[in-house]
């Protein structure tokens, strides 16, 4: 994909993810990697229903910064997922309502956020992994994905929001997509006795669609 259109890309799926209220005003940030190894990520302070493609941050295979606006803030946790994880062509993170309200609850499970009520959200996000909470633009952040050693493709910041890294911008915004999904229906059916998957058949998903999941 050429440059230009993978800016327009960016910004055509952001766009997206906010009409549909996952993200809203100036909120969520969204990075992919280019074709000679840099990164195009979505500046800071902006809104992912106007981002403009010729104004998103590049950096050089390097890591400098070396045209656009100034990125995000959150820069450690693209980073983060970019250094431990080789498959990472993309990475987006949102402040999703409901998958938020569903890492406030007190049983949430930190190793496994999101509990298996659909096929769709192993086979596209394996196991979650809860974070605690961080103050916004800590670079602990980074270093506690860093901690998991590429395991995981997808964080939940509690208090915060999802982060996913994906193979390519669309397989992570449609990854990310479904985790908030998921989030919405536990939070419908929360307290209701909601049937979830049986171990047997999440173990059959997992085989079937070679899942990859870090126990």
């Amino acid at each position: 994909m050429t440059d230009t259109a993978l800016r327009e890309q960016i910004c055509l799926l952001a766009k997206s993810l906010f009409d549909r209220g996952l993200t809203h005003g100036s909120t969520g940030n969204i990075s992919a990697r280019t074709g000679d190894g840099g990164l195009l990520v979505s500046p800071t302070g902006t809104s992912f229903g106007r981002l403009d493609p010729g104004r998103l941050s590049l950096f050089d295979a390097t890591g400098r910064h070396v045209a656009g606006d100034k990125p995000t803030k959150e820069m450690p946790l693209h980073s983060a997922f970019y250094d431990t994880r080789s498959t990472a062509g993309a990475v987006v993170h949102l402040h999703s309502c409901h998958a938020v309200a569903l890492s406030m609850m007190p049983d949430a499970d930190p190793d496994d956020f999101l509990p298996p009520l659909t096929p769709y959200g192993l086979i596209k996000l394996g196991r979650v992994k809860l974070l605690p909470f961080f103050l916004p633009g800590d670079p602990a952040m980074g270093d506690a994905v860093r901690g998991l050693a590429g395991k995981r493709s997808a964080v939940m910041l509690a208090n915060h929001g999802p982060v996913v890294a994906g193979a390519d911008v669309e397989a992570a915004c449609n990854a990310i997509e479904e985790l908030e999904d998921t989030a919405r229906l536990a939070m419908m059916t929360r307290g209701m006795g909601a049937r979830a998957l049986t171990e047997a058949q999440v173990q059959a998903v997992i085989t079937k669609f070679d899942v990859e999941w870090d126990v």
